[in-house]
C-alpha cells in the first residue's frame, strides 16, 4: 500500500492473486453531466506529486517502481495518466496508485472536506466517478475509504480500508479472499476481506464492471461493512480516493470528473456546527530542532474535542489541549503553524492564523547523542516476496542522522525502499536516513519500508546515531 508525510507518502501495501479478470461491461449508471470549467493543464513527473484540483488533492503516488509517470490535470476534477509504462507482476503488489482524494490522507488534508467523521454519525457519503479505461494492460479502477480510530493520523490508519472496484483487468483480484456477496447501494457486489498488520481491508468489486457511477450511496456500502464486522462504528472516516492501482501499461486511464460529499447525522438531530477558529498560535520556545507553540481554546455549541495542528498544510500532530511542541525539525529554519479544532462529530473548524518560528542555530557540536534502536516488521510476505518496514527510535537525546545495519540470514533481496536510502552488498543491508527524516527529538520515531524478493527470517539490527 502507499503511501510517509511532509515527506513522500506511504505505499499502498497490497497483494493480488492472479486470477481470471473482471469482465468489462455497461456502464453501472449515467456519466456526470456537468461541464469542467477551463482550465491551462498541470503536469507532474514527480514519484510522490501532487496536483490541487480546488477542494481535491491529485497525488502521483508511485510507490512501487522506478519507472517514470506523469500526471496531467485538465481543470475541474478531471486528470490523466499520460505517461505509464509498468510491468509488474500481478501477483505482487501494484506499481503505483495514482489518485484523486478528499479528507486528510496521510496529514495532508484538503479543504472545506467535511471530513472525518465518525462512522455512528455518518449521515450520508455520495460519489459521483467517470472514467476512461483502457483496453490493454493490468490494473484496477477503485475508490479507497480510510478509516481511523481517532481523527486524524500522519502515518498508517490503523482502522479499515474500504476499496469499491468499478472494474479491472489483466488478472488482478482484491487483498484476502472472497467472502460472500451484496447488493448495497442498490447494485450486486463480490465482498472479499482480508487483514493487515495492523488494519483490515474489506473490497466491494462490482459485478460486471463499470465505467462511471452517478451519485454512489458510499454510506450504504460503508453500513454493510459494519454489519459484517469490519469497520468500527467508533471510528472516523477521514479520506475518500478515487484512482487507479496499476501492475502493467497504465498510458491513458483517467479521470473525467469526481465528486465525494459527506455529512453527519439526518435530520435535526445531528450535530453539522464546526468550532469556532482556536486563537491563533504563539510560540513559547524553541531549539535547534522543535517548536512548542499554545493557543487560546476554540468554543463549539456541543464541546471542542481536540485540535489538530499543522506544519504548512502537512498534519504536525493531534492533542486535546492548548500546547504541542513540534520535534525532529531542522536548526535555523522558518516553520509556519496553524490549529484547527474539532468536535465529537466530526466537524473541523476554520485555520487560526498562522505563526511563523525559527528554530534555533545548531551551533558546533551536535549534543551529546542518546543513541538510537531499530524495529523490523514484515508486513506482508507471499512467498517468493515481501514488504516490511524498519521504526527508528532516538534514545533519551536529540540526534541529527542515523544509520541502520543488518545481514540477512537467508534470500532476501531489496529491490525499492522509500524515506532512507538503502544499499545492499550480498547479505549486509544499509539504510541512511533521507534528508527530512535524519533529525529527531529525545525518544522521538520515524520509519521507513522497502520490498524485496526472496523469505528468511527477521534478522537482528544495529541502530548507529550521529
Amino acid at each position: 500500500m502507499k503511501r510517509l508525510l511532509a515527506r513522500p507518502r506511504l505505499p499502498r501495501l497490497r497483494l493480488r492473486s492472479a486470477a481470471a479478470a473482471l469482465t468489462a461491461a455497461a456502464a453501472l449508471l449515467l456519466p456526470l453531466a456537468a461541464a469542467q470549467s477551463a482550465h491551462a493543464a498541470t503536469t507532474t513527473c514527480e514519484p510522490q506529486g501532487t496536483l490541487s484540483a480546488g477542494d481535491y488533492t491529485i497525488q502521483a503516488n508511485e510507490w512501487n517502481s522506478t519507472a517514470q509517470q506523469c500526471l496531467t490535470y485538465n481543470g475541474g476534477t478531471a486528470w490523466s495518466l499520460d505517461t505509464a509504462n509498468f510491468n509488474l507482476p500481478t501477483n505482487g503488489a501494484p506499481a503505483t496508485y495514482p489518485s484523486i482524494f478528499k479528507g486528510c490522507h496521510w496529514g495532508d488534508c484538503t479543504p472545506n472536506s467535511g471530513l472525518p467523521i465518525q462512522i455512528s454519525q455518518l449521515g450520508s457519503a455520495t460519489s459521483s466517478w467517470d472514467t476512461t479505461q483502457v483496453g490493454s494492460g493490468a490494473y484496477d479502477v477503485a475508490y479507497d475509504l480510510w478509516i481511523n480510530s481517532t481523527p486524524t493520523t500522519k502515518g498508517q490508519p490503523d482502522g479499515t480500508e474500504i476499496m469499491i472496484w468499478l472494474n479491472s483487468r489483466g488478472g488482478v483480484q482484491p487483498f484476502g479472499g472472497k467472502t460472500g456477496t451484496s447488493s448495497a447501494a442498490g447494485h450486486n457486489w463480490d465482498v472479499w476481506t482480508g487483514n493487515q498488520t495492523s488494519w483490515k481491508i474489506i473490497s466491494y468489486v462490482l459485478q460486471g464492471g463499470s465505467t462511471s457511477v452517478s451519485g454512489l450511496d458510499v454510506k450504504a456500502l460503508i453500513d454493510d461493512a459494519v454489519s459484517r464486522g469490519s469497520v468500527n462504528p467508533a471510528h472516523y472516516l477521514i479520506d475518500a480516493e478515487a484512482g487507479f492501482e496499476v501492475w502493467q501499461g497504465g498510458q491513458g486511464l483517467a479521470t473525467k470528473s469526481f465528486s465525494f460529499s459527506a455529512s453527519t447525522g439526518g435530520g435535526s438531530t445531528g450535530d453539522t456546527q464546526a468550532p469556532t477558529a482556536p486563537g491563533g498560535p504563539t510560540v513559547t520556545g524553541t531549539t535547534a530542532s522543535s517548536v512548542s507553540l499554545s493557543w487560546s481554546p476554540a468554543s463549539d455549541n456541543v464541546g471542542v474535542t481536540g485540535y489538530d495542528v499543522y506544519r504548512g498544510s502537512q498534519l504536525a500532530g493531534s492533542v486535546t489541549g492548548t500546547s504541542f511542541t513540534d520535534s525532529g525539525l531542522s536548526a535555523s529554519t522558518a516553520y509556519s503553524y496553524t490549529v484547527k479544532a474539532r468536535d465529537a462529530a466530526g466537524n473541523v473548524s476554520p485555520a487560526s492564523a498562522a505563526v511563523t518560528a525559527t528554530t534555533a542555530s545548531g551551533g558546533g557540536n551536535p549534543p551529546p547523542s542518546g543513541g538510537c534502536s531499530a524495529t523490523y516488521t514484515v508486513s506482508n510476505d507471499w512467498g517468493s516476496g515481501f514488504t516490511a518496514d524498519v521504526t527508528v527510535t532516538s534514545g533519551s537525546a536529540a540526534i541529527h542522522g542515523w544509520t541502520v545495519s543488518w545481514t540477512y540470514g537467508g534470500s532476501q533481496k531489496i529491490t525499492n525502499a522509500w524515506n532512507a536510502t538503502v544499499t545492499q552488498s550480498g547479505a549486509s543491508v544499509t539504510a541512511a536516513n533521507a534528508s527530512y527524516n535524519g533529525s529527531l527529538g529525545a525518544s522521538a520515531s520515524t520509519s521507513f519500508g522497502f520490498q524485496g524478493t526472496g523469505s528468511g527470517a527477521v534478522p537482528t539490527l544495529t541502530c548507529t546515531a550521529s
